[in-house]
């Protein structure tokens, strides 16, 4: 079998106030050539397909509109996962619908029953029809209605955990009590999952008396933070899980999973040193942050005879260009006469570092690009933004400080001793991953 390994799409997302729906619709376009032209017969998603939970109609038009056009092409399989940005609800909604286009989605876990969390793919599914799930799955394995040859691969299609899937919470705990907790059930979590599917897997071998000669990839799915996961500021990524929980190590996935589909995190890299757990990465960039990094999908390639499945990164064409230009007032204007010459049409963002106070400076800039193809998005003034720093008194920019910023700040300002601040920020932390979560589409 030959799969392609993405995530973090996003969609929906604007940069400063810029729609990004030309990107998107160029990506997934791309993307659908992509799996054309490798002959790819599975897709999975990592998680973070919306930038919301609540996505608006432009975002889920293409989103369907992939989907129903995927169904046209020689791809069989779609397994879909939920991810920090996503309704689990929302997502979850048309899954009975999908699954008739051979789409599966998971937005929930299912604690407690982890058959839930896991699809057996089928070789030429349409002539085989649904396939069973949750605790019928086995028994018609067992059943011998589906047995090993009839089977692609093995996929524990587990979503972004939230707090109440894996840890309960009790008065009086600490935050390091909760963090110990979280990664505790994270790790219980996936051993749950691949037993399930070690289970699945045993029936099939002992139902196929021919089975010896084929060898079912077990596949793992994921949306989380890993130890040492590299990110860039201002990417959109929440680099905490709970609490100070900074991330996971490679320990937490059982040794049988033969190839690791993660997402969240968007630059590609490898979990640790190995080579078959992978975060694509998110296909565009997600900020000016990511503007220099070569964004990719990731194809692996399964075979009978060789148990490692071989892995490669295939890059995706720029669709939008985004430039940082930082100098001053001179440096600026040469840069943007530069990309004047080579008639640009990127989206800009700029720094101003010069000493001299510019007393028109956005308007200079604005006006040095009014006649070219290019867009301004953003303009720092690093003078300003040192004095807003540093001052005691209001008129401050909120454009220019994320919610860490201002919290932080605000802690500076006060008379909290170091210990206070400590597990003030704890808690802080806490409250905006909840509100990351929360899930606007789930019935109260």
């Amino acid at each position: 079998m030959r799969l392609l390994h993405t995530s973090d799409w996003h969609l929906g997302r604007s940069l400063y106030d810029r729609r990004r729906y030309d990107e998107f619709e160029a990506f997934l376009n791309w993307l659908l050539s992509i799996i054309i032209e490798e002959n790819v017969d599975t897709l999975l998603v990592a998680g973070d397909i919306f930038d919301t939970p609540s996505p608006a109609n432009r975002a889920q038009q293409l989103y369907y509109r992939f989907l129903s056009q995927i169904n046209k092409t020689q791809c069989e399989h779609v397994v879909i996962t939920a991810g920090n940005h996503d309704s689990p609800s929302f997502l979850d909604a048309p899954g009975e619908l999908l699954k008739a286009l051979d789409v599966h989605v998971v937005g929930s876990a299912s604690p407690g029953n982890p058959f839930n969390e896991i699809k057996v793919l089928l070789n030429s599914p349409s002539m085989r029809g649904p396939v069973p799930e949750g605790d019928s799955l086995l028994h018609e394995i067992e059943c011998g209605n589906i047995i090993a040859s009839d089977v692609k691969a093995v996929v524990c299609a587990v979503p972004y955990l939230r707090d109440r899937d894996i840890r309960t919470m009790e008065p009086g705990e600490t935050i390091d009590d909760k963090n110990r907790k979280m990664a505790l059930g994270l790790r219980n979590h996936y051993k749950e999952v691949i037993q399930a599917a070690e289970t699945i897997l045993a029936a099939l071998y002992k139902t196929d008396l021919d089975s010896t000669q084929k060898k079912i990839p077990l596949i793992a799915m994921g949306h989380l933070f890993t130890e040492k996961g590299q990110t860039v500021r201002g990417d959109g990524v929440r680099d905490l899980y709970v609490g100070g929980l900074v991330g996971v190590d490679e320990s937490v996935f059982p040794e049988v999973i033969d190839y690791l589909a993660l997402g969240h995190l968007h630059m590609p890299q490898t979990v640790g040193d190995a080579a078959h757990m992978r975060y694509s990465g998110s296909p565009i960039p997600m900020g000016f942050g990511e503007s220099k990094q070569q964004k990719s999908v990731i194809i692996v390639d399964f075979e009978n005879e060789n148990p490692k499945p071989q892995v490669r990164l295939l890059p995706v064409p720029c669709f939008q260009e985004l430039i940082q230009i930082q100098g001053d007032l001179i440096e600026i204007q040469q840069k943007i006469h530069e990309l004047k010459r080579e008639k640009s049409r990127a989206w800009l963002e700029i720094e101003y570092t010069g000493n001299e106070i510019v007393p028109n400076l956005r308007q200079d800039i604005i006006d040095e690009v009014s006649d070219s193809l290019m867009e301004v998005r953003r303009i720092q003034n690093r003078m300003v933004i040192e004095r807003v720093m540093t001052a005691s008194s209001s008129g401050q920019s909120l454009d220019d400080l994320d919610e860490i910023d201002v919290f932080n700040r605000l802690l500076d300002a006060s008379d909290f001793d170091n210990d206070s601040k400590d597990d003030l920020i704890e808690a802080f932390n806490e409250v905006l991953k909840n509100l990351s979560e929360e899930d606007n589409h789930e019935d109260t």
